[in-house]
C-alpha cells in the first residue's frame, strides 16, 4: 500500500507589523489586506493540487491561525480540526518586540542586531534565540506533528519565520550555522512528501 505521508508548510501571510518593518514575535497583529490575498493563494495553489487535509497545526498567534483559516476556506475543507499550541509560535523577540527595525539598529548598532536577528545561539534582550525557539518547536513536531503524518494523514502547519526554521532543522537537515540564514517567504507554500523513515522524500515550493 502506497501511503501519502504529506506534510505542508507555510509561513502566515504578511501581518501588520511586518509591513511596518516592526520585531513582532509574540504580539498579536494581524494580516494585512496583502496578508490575506497570500494566504488566500497559498489555499489556491494547494487546490489546484488536490491536496486536502486532515489536521492543521498552528500557533497561538492570530495572523497565523487566520493565515489556516483562510487556507482552509479556499480548499473548501473550513470544518478540519485544527490544533493551536504556543509551542509554534515564532521567537519571542523580548525588548525588540514592537521595535522598528531601523530604530533598533540605531539604539544598539548594526553588527549587535544583525547578532540577535540571524545568529543562533544569541537572544535579544528578554527574548528567544533561535536555539531556544528550536527547543520547543522540535518535540511538538515529534510528539504532536509527526504521528499523523506518519500514519498517512495530510497535515497543514500554518506558523512563523523561526518556528518554520526550526522545523527545517529537521527536514532538510541543516545546522546551527545554515538555519538562521534560511528565508521562507510569506504566504508559500512547502509540500514534504516523507519516506518511512520519517526522512524527506521530496520537497516541493510552490512560489507563484
Amino acid at each position: 500500500m502506497n501511503i501519502s505521508r504529506t506534510l505542508v508548510l507555510v509561513r502566515h501571510g504578511q501581518s501588520e507589523w511586518n509591513a511596518k518593518n516592526l520585531f513582532t514575535g509574540w504580539k498579536n497583529p494581524d494580516l494585512t489586506p496583502l496578508g490575506v490575498d497570500e494566504a488566500r493563494r497559498a489555499g489556491r495553489e494547494l487546490r489546484k493540487r488536490d491536496i486536502l487535509f486532515s489536521v492543521g497545526f498552528t500557533s497561538a498567534l492570530l495572523r497565523a491561525q487566520h493565515t489556516m483559516s483562510l487556507i482552509f476556506e479556499e480548499l473548501g475543507q473550513s470544518s478540519v480540526p485544527t490544533v493551536r499550541d504556543r509551542a509554534l509560535n515564532e521567537r519571542h523577540y523580548g525588548d525588540l518586540s514592537g521595535l522598528n527595525k531601523d530604530e533598533a539598529r540605531d539604539k544598539w548598532g548594526e553588527e549587535q542586531v544583525r547578532l540577535w536577528r540571524r545568529s543562533y545561539d544569541v537572544p535579544p534582550p528578554g527574548g528567544e534565540s533561535l536555539k531556544d525557539t528550536v527547543a520547543r518547536v522540535l518535540p511538538f513536531y515529534c510528539q504532536r506533528i509527526l504521528p499523523p503524518v506518519m500514519r498517512g494523514e495530510r497535515v497543514l502547519v500554518a506558523a512563523h519565520g523561526n518556528s518554520l526554521r526550526a522545523l527545517a532543522m529537521v527536514l532538510d537537515q541543516l545546522t546551527p550555522e545554515t538555519v538562521p540564514t534560511l528565508e521562507i517567504s510569506t504566504g508559500v507554500p512547502i509540500i514534504y512528501q516523507l519516506n518511512a523513515d520519517s526522512t524527506v522524500a521530496s520537497k516541493t515550493v510552490l512560489d507563484a
